[in-house]
């Protein structure tokens, strides 16, 4: 599953074979290494995630008491991971899809597709598109 390899892989998430434990795995709250993993294997820094996420200060405080990730903070870290994963799929490298995800998009009505991860709705629509430019659909 490319989402657990986002999120840092099975030595951090756990076992993911199904959506389900994706689900189990947010009501739990994703271990601070997840958000780590990701910045890791993505090569990005905290604050392409921060507006989504959680504030830093925020992250700082959950790894120093060895904390999860709310429910909340951990849908939100999914939701970016989910995104990434399917630009990924879709576009082919990391470097495109971080191109790609940080660029205005007029079929978003002007919007960078990483600025609609702060609802799940936006990043549907960004998903859906990606779909779209998957069938030659979309540009």
């Amino acid at each position: 599953m490319k989402i657990q390899k986002l999120l840092g892989g099975e030595a951090v998430t756990g076992p993911l074979a199904t959506e389900f434990d994706v689900v189990r795995l947010v009501r739990r709250g994703l271990p601070v290494a997840s958000v780590d993993g990701f910045l890791a294997v993505t090569h990005q820094p905290f604050s392409a995630i921060e507006p989504y996420v959680m504030p830093r200060r925020t992250f700082n405080r959950r790894r120093d008491a060895d904390q999860p990730l709310d429910p909340a903070e951990s849908d939100r870290m999914v939701r970016i991971a989910r995104m990434v994963a399917a630009a990924e799929e879709v576009l082919g490298d990391q470097e495109r899809t971080w191109r790609w995800l940080e660029r205005p998009n007029r079929t978003l009505e002007g919007q960078a597709p990483i600025s609609m991860a702060d609802t799940d709705l936006g990043a549907q629509s960004v998903e859906r598109l990606l779909g779209q430019i998957a069938h030659g659909l979309a540009a």
